[in-house]
């Protein structure tokens, strides 16, 4: 096609799975894509192009793929013999674990790309329409990170008040029944000033909340200007810096790397939000053992009573896999023993279900389906109870809440509090994008209501 001829305009729709770096990673690849033609579409139905962005840590993640990939069989059908046929590409962690299986198992995929490979997606779409099935699943040996590409001022707006910014990807700690180690490859940190050039255009364009993503977040490590070894304390306080930026927070994290600094950061950035999912997974050391997760329970609560005496305020969340192999009744036990302990204000939990390839599909003592279950209903029980009590802990109290979008009612505005729950109040569409300070009134099953006191001063 000549360099001047009129660019065809094409729909996009992307369905993604699992966890925020899926969400961001969509997010990406929409924004490479505009320059080529695609436009988002609201439905699956509308589109020209479909990616299944998946996730390989839920329970039977491949087969849900090939699921989702038999329902689009009639849509793509009936689109192959015209002008414009509907192209599908699988991508994300199944898509790199499979590879070249999933054209083995269906001729309906046209394309298989893995996480380090979006940036390559306009040349790879280029090539389907050239009539090749293209698969590229390779880690990159150069720059893990050039798949993210800056995005553009239009692509900012369409985000709103709130950005999520990847700073490390991978993960090296070989837990027994994760695939991330083989799926995202090896522990590898973003350079700091890659970092702080992107949250500053972010921040130029409105943003005034960060999250910052990685496998494993606080293993980040990097070197200052000055050539000191950092860790990700450093990159919150320089992002803290940055004028417009209101709120920083950052997932996921392990135990193990919560060091001195990063909750130092805690009691001293007031840019840091209250607010850490801390995943421990079980509370029973023989468990935790079986898990390669290489701390105790002793351990986490330690870290729990070091961050809680840094910052008072701050709230915890958590994952838990029920029914690892060999997990005893005394075990789960144990598990809901340090969930009483610690007073999570918010819980994932999951039943355990074997990755293939990971440590834990191979273990003796797999414990019956449903013990598993029941075991799951009496965490999601307890957990439940600690979320609704936190919630109502809130009402009497201010909190800054950073306004995003109308409420469903007329006359209402929608914010996050600084623990994550959605806050409405009755406010002009003026407080959008805006942070104030709320006085909490009462609360429903997820949200909290309250009405405004006053203005949170905005930084310089």
């Amino acid at each position: 096609m000549p360099d001047d001829a009129p660019l065809q305009r094409r729909k996009l729709f992307i369905k993604s799975f699992g966890c925020q770096m899926n969400a961001y990673d969509a997010q990406r690849m929409a924004d490479m894509l505009r320059p080529e033609g695609y436009e988002q579409a609201q439905t699956a139905q509308d589109a020209d192009l479909i990616v299944l962005n998946t996730c390989h840590i839920r329970e039977r993640a491949t087969e849900k793929v090939y699921s989702e990939l038999g329902m689009l069989r009639e849509m793509k059908d009936q689109r192959s013999m015209t002008a414009n046929p509907l192209r599908v590409a699988v991508a994300g962690c199944v898509a790199q674990a499979e590879g070249a299986e999933i054209f083995r198992r269906t001729d309906l995929v046209d394309l298989v790309v893995g996480p380090q490979s979006y940036h390559h997606l306009p040349q790879q779409l280029r090539d389907v329409a050239r009539g090749q099935r293209v698969i590229e699943t390779e880690f990159p040996v150069d720059d893990k990170f050039a798949h993210l590409a800056a995005p553009q001022p239009d692509a900012i707006a369409r985000r709103g008040l709130s950005a999520f910014v990847t700073v490390q990807e991978g993960c090296d700690k070989f837990c027994s029944f994760c695939v991330v180690p083989y799926t995202r490859g090896m522990e590898v940190s973003r350079p700091l000033a890659a970092i702080v050039a992107e949250v500053e255009r972010l921040a130029q364009h409105g943003v005034r909340e960060i999250t910052l993503l990685g496998q494993n977040v606080n293993a980040w490590h990097g070197l200052a200007a000055d050539g000191r070894k950092i860790g990700l304390a450093e990159v919150l306080a320089r992002l803290a810096d940055i004028s417009g930026i209101l709120r920083l927070r950052y997932t996921t994290s392990h135990p193990l790397d919560m060091d001195a600094g990063l909750i130092a950061a805690h009691r001293d950035l007031p840019q840091l939000m209250p607010f850490l999912h801390l995943p421990v997974q079980s509370g029973s050391d023989a468990v935790l053992k079986a898990m390669n997760r290489r701390h105790t329970s002793a351990d986490y609560l330690d870290l729990v009573t070091r961050l809680r005496q840094a910052r008072p305020d701050i709230a915890l969340s958590s994952d838990f896999i029920v029914g690892f192999p060999g997990e005893s009744e005394a075990d789960f036990a144990a598990t809901l023993a340090l969930v009483e302990a610690v007073r999570f204000a918010s819980t994932f939990f999951f039943k355990y279900s074997a990755r293939p390839g990971t440590p834990g599909a191979d273990l003796p003592d797999q414990v019956p389906e449903d013990v598993k279950i029941e075991r799951l209903a009496r965490l999601q029980q307890l957990v439940e109870a600690q979320r609704h009590a936190f919630n109502a802990s809130m009402i009497g109290k201010s909190l800054p809440v950073l306004f995003e979008k109308p409420g469903r009612h007329a006359g209402q505005v929608t914010g996050k509090s600084p623990f994550m729950q959605p806050v409405h109040v009755e406010a002009s569409p003026s407080t959008i994008g805006q942070q104030f300070d709320v006085i909490i009134t009462s609360t429903s099953t997820n949200s909290l209501f309250g009405h405004i006191a006053a203005p949170s001063k905005l930084p310089d």
